[in-house]
């Protein structure tokens, strides 16, 4: 874990932070920075890489309304658990259950890389994406399932009962492949002080999401 200063270049409406920040402070996709901007007018903020950028990256929305280009933030991390794509996968599917799929976008290009197709899975708007990407609604998410090798999913805390729900309804296909779930929630201390506002209930216990998170493995959800 670091922590140095970045600078916001770009706000975009529905696509995220434009930043530059030293190199070694970029997260992996799943993993996030702790921000804060001077006037310490907001709570720390996490932000999830969604794309590349010279110099820095593009951070998932939404972004502090008091945040404006040119404004100097406070970086720590990166922090906690990110995806972990199986080198073998084949059949990727990225899963954005209630939210458009921001924090799912940086497993696209490497997942590319690998030889993998990619079946995004979003009611939400998407964006721009890579032609070899596929999109399909909430409605296909079974038969997504049933031919994916790995899944990753995003939905925040407070909508994981419907996950669980939804997912029970498929048992037999969300069995059969590995996957991983990243929770969104506050985490404003990046598991410095234990403060248990991210706290997530899942089979083996209370876990913090901040640190032993934000992406967990599907089984234990």
């Amino acid at each position: 874990m670091k922590t140095g200063k970045g600078q916001i270049l770009e706000i975009y409406l529905d696509a995220g932070v434009r930043m530059v920040c030293p190199p070694e402070l970029i997260p992996a996709p799943g993993q996030y920075l702790l921000a804060s901007d001077a006037s310490d007018s907001v709570l720390p903020v996490p932000l999830f890489y969604t794309d590349s950028a010279p110099e820095g990256f593009i951070a998932a929305p939404p972004a502090p309304h008091s945040w404006m280009p040119g404004l100097s933030i406070s970086l720590r991390g990166p922090l906690g658990r990110g995806f972990a794509v199986p080198v073998a996968a084949r059949k990727i599917a990225l899963v954005a259950f209630d939210d458009a799929p921001s924090r799912l976008r940086g497993l696209i290009r490497p997942a590319l890389k690998q030889g993998a197709a990619v079946v995004v899975v979003s009611d939400f708007p998407v964006g721009e994406l890579s032609d070899d990407v596929e999109v399909q609604p909430s409605a296909t998410l079974h038969e997504v399932l049933a031919w994916a090798d790995y899944a990753a999913f995003d939905v925040a805390r407070e909508n994981l009962f419907g996950l669980r729900e939804k997912l029970g309804t498929m048992k037999q296909a969300s069995a059969a492949v590995e996957a991983q779930v990243l929770i969104r929630t506050a985490m404003p201390c990046g598991g410095v002080a234990d403060c248990a506002a991210c706290a997530v209930s899942l089979k083996s216990g209370w876990q913090l999401a901040c640190k032993d998170g934000p992406v967990f493995d599907l089984r234990e959800i």
